[in-house]
C-alpha cells in the first residue's frame, strides 16, 4: 500500500491533521511512515493524531470520521487487501468487501460542500442562530432565537452529512451537546464565508486573485465622496476603527462617533495630498469653443494642495506629540504598539493619547465647520 495514495485518495476539503488520523487509524500506516512520507517530525505527526482524536467528542466530529474512514475517503487499495482490487469483478471479492467496494465514494463533493457553506453559514452569522442536530435524524435545522431553549424559527434545512463537513472543518462547533446538539459558527467558519463571498466578488469584478485571500479579514465600509460617487473604504485597515469597536467597563464605546469621523477625515485628507497635478498635456476642453487654454476654475492641482493645507493646518494645531500620534494611526496606519515603542512611550498608553488627539482634532474640524469634507 502506498501512503501517499491513502492521503490522496480523499476529498479536497478533508483538513489535513484529518487525512493523518484516518490513514493512521483505519490504514494501520505508522506514525513514524507517515512523517517520512509528509516530511514532518513524528512528534508533530502524533500531536496532530492526538489532537483528532480528542475532537471524537463532538458527535458531528466522531460521525464524520467514522463515515470517511470505513465508507468514503480512503481508497481501495488502502481499505481492501491486495487480492481484492476493485477493478476485478465483484464476483471475485468476498461480500464485505463488495460492500466496502461499493462505498468508496466521497460522502459529499468539494462543489457541494461549497455551495451549501454559502447558503448555510450566512443563516449561521445572524444573531442567535444555532444548528440543531439530534441523532436520530437525517438532516440538520438552523434555528434563530433557540439558543435559550425557545422553539426559535427555522431559517435553513441541511443534510446531516455536510453539518459533518462543517464541524470536521471547525466551521461549527458544539456549544450544547445533548438529545439535540446545538453547534454555533466559529471565528474560523466566519473566515471561511467571507473569503468564499470575496471569490464570488472577484469572480464578478474580474479582480485579482490573491484579494480573495485578503478578503476574509476585511470590513468594508459604504461611503460617498462629495460629487456623489460611491466608495467603499477596509475599516480593518484603520487602527482608529478597530480602537473604536472596544468599550470601557461602563459599555461606552472607547471612541466617540465624532473622533472617529474626525480620525478619518484626517486620512482623507493625506491620501488625495498625495496626488499630484496634471504633468501632461489636457486634452478635456480641446474640442470646446472659447475655453481652450483656459486655466479657469479649480484644477486637478488645486484639490491635493487644498488637501495639504488642510492636514498642516490641522496637524499644527494638535502640536507636537499629539500630532504625531495622529499622523502614524490615521494616516500611515500604524498600529498603537508600534506608535509606543517609536514613541517612546509605555505600553498601553498610546490609545489613551490618541483619545486626546482626537478629542483635539475633532474641535478643530469643528470649528473650521463644512470646509474640506469629502465624505457626506
Amino acid at each position: 500500500m502506498s501512503v501517499m495514495t491513502g492521503l490522496e485518495g480523499m476529498p479536497d476539503w478533508v483538513p489535513g491533521d484529518a487525512r493523518l488520523y484516518l490513514v493512521h487509524t483505519e490504514a494501520g500506516v505508522p506514525l513514524r511512515a507517515l512523517a517520512r512520507c509528509c516530511g514532518l517530525h513524528p512528534s508533530t505527526v502524533m500531536r496532530r493524531v492526538r489532537r483528532f482524536e480528542g475532537r471524537r467528542d463532538d458527535p458531528l466530529v466522531d460521525e464524520a470520521l467514522d463515515r470517511l474512514g470505513r465508507a468514503g475517503a480512503m481508497p481501495a487499495d488502502a481499505l481492501v487487501p491486495s487480492r481484492f482490487r476493485p477493478d476485478q469483478e465483484p464476483s471475485a471479492m468476498s461480500a464485505p468487501m463488495q460492500i466496502v467496494a461499493a462505498k468508496r465514494r466521497p460522502v459529499i463533493d468539494d462543489a457541494t460542500l461549497q455551495r451549501e457553506a454559502r447558503r448555510i453559514l450566512r443563516r449561521l452569522c445572524e444573531s442567535g442562530a444555532v444548528l440543531a442536530i439530534a441523532g436520530d435524524l437525517d438532516k440538520a435545522v438552523v434555528l434563530r432565537g433557540g439558543a435559550g431553549g425557545g422553539a426559535g424559527t427555522r431559517t435553513a434545512v441541511v443534510e446531516r452529512a455536510v453539518a459533518q463537513a462543517f464541524a470536521l472543518k471547525e466551521w461549527i462547533a458544539c456549544d450544547r451537546p445533548g438529545r439535540v446538539s446545538l453547534y454555533g459558527i466559529t471565528a474560523v467558519g466566519r473566515a471561511a464565508l467571507r473569503r468564499m463571498l470575496a471569490a464570488d466578488a472577484i469572480a464578478e469584478d474580474g479582480a485579482d486573485a490573491p484579494t480573495a485571500f485578503a478578503g476574509q479579514h476585511a470590513d468594508w465600509e459604504g461611503g460617498r465622496t462629495g460629487d456623489g460617487a460611491g466608495l467603499r473604504r477596509n475599516m480593518a485597515e484603520s487602527p482608529v476603527a478597530l480602537l473604536a469597536r472596544r468599550r470601557g467597563r461602563d459599555g461606552a464605546p472607547f471612541l466617540a462617533p465624532g473622533q472617529v469621523a474626525a480620525a478619518e477625515r484626517l486620512r482623507e485628507d493625506f491620501e488625495v495630498a498625495q496626488m499630484g497635478p496634471r504633468v501632461a498635456q489636457n486634452w478635456d476642453r480641446f474640442l470646446t469653443g472659447g475655453e481652450r487654454g483656459s486655466h479657469a476654475g479649480r484644477g486637478p492641482a488645486e484639490g491635493p494642495s487644498g488637501a495639504r493645507d488642510r492636514v498642516a493646518a490641522a496637524l499644527r494645531d494638535l502640536g507636537p506629540g499629539l500630532g504625531d500620534v495622529a499622523l502614524r494611526c490615521c494616516c500611515f496606519l500604524e498600529g498603537l504598539e508600534a506608535v509606543e515603542q517609536r514613541m517612546g512611550w509605555s505600553a498601553r498608553s498610546g490609545k489613551i493619547v490618541l483619545r486626546i488627539a482626537l478629542t483635539r482634532l475633532a474641535r478643530h474640524y469643528e470649528s473650521l465647520g463644512e470646509r474640506g469634507k469629502m465624505i457626506g
